[in-house]
């Protein structure tokens, strides 16, 4: 089997840190880094478009200061790493924080 990996970047409002809170908020978005999504058990046959939909809520999230977003998806082998995975391996010798599994 393979697993769906799903990438997401986070923003932060740097215009809301200024806000009074009346009228609109001021809107000065900056990128802040993401995070890594797994759902396992996932065959490259299946409607993927579909589970990435049922999943979205679950992922992105958006307020007046806050704000994350899907940027892309993939099917991976069951073994993939992310990228912050290896780099936890390579200098931790073992992963502390592994991708945040999710159920579709």
């Amino acid at each position: 089997m393979t697993k769906l990996l799903i990438t997401t970047q986070v923003y932060e409002n740097y215009g809301a840190h200024d806000w009074d809170g009346t009228g609109e908020c001021p809107q000065y978005w900056k990128p802040k880094g993401g995070s890594d999504y797994v759902i396992r058990n996932v065959d490259e046959c299946d409607m993927i478009e579909v589970i990435v939909d049922r999943v979205r809520p679950q992922i992105e999230e958006s307020s007046d200061f806050y704000m994350e977003t899907i940027l892309g998806y993939k099917v991976v082998a069951d073994d993939y790493l992310t990228e912050f995975e290896r780099n936890q391996l390579e200098y931790d010798g073992k992963i502390l924080f592994p991708a945040k599994e999710i159920v579709a």
